[in-house]
């Protein structure tokens, strides 16, 4: 929900200025004769969101490297503490047999 309530003023913001921009544009390829006619605010709302994903990507992808990292370390803490926990139930198990009395050398 609060995703929404954030994303709804940039969606709104969006949507006006497709709605103000419908005049149409000619863009052409410089060194070729290919041009192609469509409206002013996609031949700037998709380059926009072009790079914004192209960016995304690039911010995503170092994290990868992070986040696996992370996610072994956090599996080997895991088993740091299970194998943490059988050596106290050992060791507790130990010190309750008939040599409890009998002090650690």
């Amino acid at each position: 929900m609060l995703r929404l309530i954030l994303a709804a003023p940039f969606i709104l913001v969006i949507v006006v200025f497709a709605l103000s921009n419908r005049q149409m544009v000619q863009l052409g390829l410089w060194p070729t004769d290919v041009t192609i006619q469509l409206p002013l605010a996609i031949a700037i709302l998709a380059p926009a969101a072009i790079a914004f994903l192209l960016g995304a990507v690039l911010m995503w992808l170092p994290a990868l490297a992070q986040r696996r990292r992370a996610g072994r370390a956090e599996r080997r803490a895991e088993r740091l503490a299970t194998d943490l926990a059988q050596l106290r139930d050992a060791r507790g198990a130990a010190t309750t047999g008939p040599d409890a009395a009998l002090p650690r050398p």
